[in-house]
């Protein structure tokens, strides 16, 4: 007989996201990435010249931890810090031309691990998933009197679900 614990949502959420995690870290080392370093790389490619501060709100981490992160992708070469001009003080983080061609291969990589997770599931049954775990986010957020950084917008076709 399973374990009754094995069979509570809260259980399959926390096993999912490790096994995802688990993926996503084996598909990210091929790229000679650590799991977050892409998170990095996705927001430098989309803005590139953030500031510290910047990156830590976006990554919603603190500081420090967004200063390893960045000083390890420094030493890897795919970053760049530049001081501003007038302002010695004032750090801006840039991609090098390695971290470009990185940053692109990330959502191949993206692609990959959702095709995986949702493989034999239909584009109704996808949706729907996408919109009880929005619900669950919603509830969870909700309890903590935060928004989550929840994305409140509905998919394209999502709002045709039943309830």
């Amino acid at each position: 007989m399973k374990d009754p614990v094995q069979k509570t949502i809260g259980y399959r959420l926390t096993h999912t996201a490790r096994l995802q995690k688990a993926l996503s870290a084996r598909l990210l080392a091929n790229l000679g990435l650590f799991p977050g370093q892409e998170s990095v790389l996705k927001l430098l490619c989309e803005a590139d010249g953030r500031t510290m501060g910047d990156l830590a709100s976006a990554l919603r981490v603190r500081p420090p931890t967004a200063s390893k992160t960045i000083a390890r992708l420094t030493t890897q070469g795919l970053v760049e810090r530049r001081a501003t001009d007038g302002d010695g003080r004032l750090v801006r983080v840039f991609l090098t031309e390695l971290g470009r061609e990185r940053g692109a291969s990330i959502d191949g990589v993206w692609d990959q691990i959702e095709g995986e997770m949702v493989a034999g599931l239909d584009n109704k049954e996808r949706k729907r998933l996408r919109k009880l775990l929005r619900k669950v986010e919603k509830n969870l957020a909700s309890r903590l009197g935060t928004d989550g950084g929840l994305d409140d917008e509905v998919e394209a076709g999502d709002e045709d679900e039943e309830g």
